[in-house]
């Protein structure tokens, strides 16, 4: 399989882990040889509840039995989006109450985008360096790693970053400014948190000026921080709040969720302003509610942040610096990328999922499904304390 994978499917980079799937559950995934691996990546903060979840897949054969697709987005109401909208609008604080559901991360950036100028009338965005919010064009333009996109410039114009948690870069927002686009805790540079109010004074910021604060959540959402949004950690609300990743029980979807004053915008002057064909699919939607459901319903929110420290009292080794994140968004920070690189495919051999953050090479990443239990947290630390042992013995042997 591996070789038709490699000849048919394009590759995102020049070598791909390439574990051949043959099914997964729980917190586990299972190879063609029927090798089991213990999953602290989650598909990439994907998978909240785990893989092959009862209520998800129930509520998708559930759909399947009524009808799938049957007209693009926003022309009928179909009642596992419009139950989903109202759950969440219900979960949020005012006046974040009407949602755009799209099909990624990075689509309900682009949303996001297109809202901040239709709101406006401006054209000024602003993002942060080292920032990560997706790879079509708009959220690449907002990406702050010029490496990743120099070979595709020309991208959108009128784009300024400023430095994640440093406040006297908050003087680029200006009237100019249509809206600001932040991670609420950026990932690809590093799980790094907002201090010192950084949030506060964001939103206090844009609220002088006009503009809008748009927060990224695609990573932090959907419980994975110990609330049901990260922003809910730091006292703010913002704008628009931009979701992905975690909210479909590892099926694809995005969302954009602003006032209604603001979203009802892109309904007219122009009409569809903002269109997709298969956003609010009702399969989709269906596995979006269960997991919405089942987050909300269960104790998994708080156990976030009792799983949080007891890894960290658990990976304590000489060549774990830190480990920062919060909640299930946690990265243990090596001293190097080739400590970093040996633990992550040495732990695999072991049996044991981690992964790489974009632009941090001494990150590991650790984002379990927050239905993991503890003795699995104890199994899969046990494996990676293994691995460093390993690797700082061979390294004082030589």
């Amino acid at each position: 399989m591996n070789q038709d994978f490699l000849k048919y499917q394009a590759q995102t980079s020049p070598y791909p882990l390439g574990m051949e799937v043959s099914y997964a559950k729980g917190s586990y995934i299972y190879d063609t040889n029927n090798k089991k691996y213990l999953d602290f990546v989650a598909g990439v903060s994907a998978c909240t509840l785990g893989h092959q979840p009862a209520r998800v897949n129930q509520a998708i054969k559930d759909q399947l039995d009524k009808y799938s697709h049957v007209m693009v987005y926003g022309e009928y109401s179909q009642s596992p989006a419009v139950e989903y909208c109202k759950l969440l609008a219900s979960l949020l604080p005012a006046p974040l109450d009407k949602t755009y559901l799209v099909n990624s991360g990075t689509e309900a950036i682009e949303g996001a985008l297109k809202l901040a100028r239709r709101v406006t009338g401006r054209s000024q965005l602003i993002s942060c360096h080292n920032a990560y919010h997706g790879n079509t064009m708009g959220s690449m333009s907002i990406m702050g790693f010029e490496e990743r996109k120099q070979i595709f410039r020309p991208l959108i114009p009128d784009v300024d970053f400023i430095t994640f948690n440093n406040e006297s870069d908050l003087a680029k927002i200006t009237t100019k400014t249509a809206g600001i686009v932040l991670e609420t805790i950026q990932g690809g540079a590093g799980f790094i948190q907002p201090h010192n109010d950084f949030l506060k004074k964001v939103r206090a910021r844009c609220t002088e000026v006009g503009a809008l604060m748009i927060l990224d959540e695609i990573q932090p959402g959907f419980g994975r921080t110990g609330k049901l949004f990260g922003f809910q950690n730091y006292d703010v609300v913002p704008d628009v709040v931009v979701m992905g990743k975690g909210m479909g029980g590892g099926m694809p979807v995005g969302a954009f969720t602003a006032s209604a004053a603001m979203m009802d915008l892109l309904s007219d002057n122009p009409k569809l302003g903002h269109i997709t064909t298969f956003g609010g699919h009702p399969v989709i939607a269906s596995a979006c509610l269960a997991t919405l459901q089942e987050i909300t319903e269960t104790d998994l929110m708080p156990r976030t942040l009792e799983k949080e420290n007891l890894f960290k009292s658990l990976l304590v080794h000489p060549l774990i610096q830190e480990v920062r994140g919060k909640g299930l968004m946690l990265a243990a920070m090596t001293a190097s990328a080739a400590i970093t690189n040996e633990v992550i495919l040495k732990c695999q051999d072991k049996g044991l999922i981690l992964f790489w953050l974009l632009f941090e090479g001494c990150a590991i990443r650790i984002t379990p499904p927050l239905t993991i239990s503890d003795d699995e947290i104890r199994e899969g630390c046990a494996i990676m304390l293994e691995v460093m042992n390993e690797i700082l013995l061979s390294t004082t042997v030589d």
